[in-house]
């Protein structure tokens, strides 16, 4: 199959608001709506009734919400890991001093189905900093970097230009969340746990 013909059929949002996370987790699927802004507004309303440690109601909680902001999305790594083991997959924090050589990258992809990644930016020259949510995924052998701030997916050459593109973010002070397709998975790196994670990651 031609690269280009190749190219059409991976699906890829674009970003929209604060929506990183939302078009993450659809390009990590590789499919349309997986998740909506409705489905991750009622896991996100649902952790906070199954957190005991909730803070008090105040008028700003309206918008600003524990997990998300309900007008503009930016939800953050509690929602994910939910909505994730909704599908019944497992996430788990790979420990940067490890280093990206403990990723199997070219193991059986029935294992790892992705790599999600929370990747600090800067925006209007340096003046506003925030974090971002950016999905990697190997496709018919090949790995794409699926940015939804790309205007299309980035094909890698080789595992070793993503190892490359890894230890690089990393060393900016990404966090790399391996995404296993079954929640009995094992891994080296450590289980999240809900309610108590830090530092805690959001993106736009």
């Amino acid at each position: 199959m031609a690269e280009e013909e190749k190219m059409k059929q991976i699906y890829h949002e674009r970003q929209r608001l604060q929506f990183c996370l939302l078009h993450s987790l659809n390009n990590l699927f590789q499919e349309k709506d997986t998740f909506t802004r409705a489905s991750l507004d009622v896991t996100a309303k649902r952790l906070v009734l199954d957190d005991p440690n909730k803070g008090t109601w105040t008028p700003f909680s309206v918008v600003f919400q524990p997990h998300h902001n309900s007008l503009t999305g930016n939800y953050d790594v509690n929602v994910l890991i939910a909505a994730l083991e909704e599908k019944g997959k497992r996430v788990t924090w790979h420990d940067r001093r490890s280093g990206v050589c403990a990723i199997d990258l070219e193991g059986a992809e029935d294992k790892l189905m992705g790599i999600v990644l929370n990747v600090p930016v800067k925006r209007f020259g340096g003046l506003w900093r925030s974090r971002h949510w950016v999905t990697l995924r190997r496709i018919q052998g090949v790995w794409y970097n699926l940015d939804s701030d790309f205007p299309s997916p980035y094909p890698f050459k080789d595992t070793e230009e993503l190892k490359d593109f890894l230890d690089s973010v990393i060393q900016v002070g990404s966090e790399v969340l391996l995404v296993m397709n079954h929640k009995s998975e094992g891994s080296k790196n450590n289980s999240f746990t809900k309610h108590d994670i830090e530092p805690k990651l959001d993106g736009l």
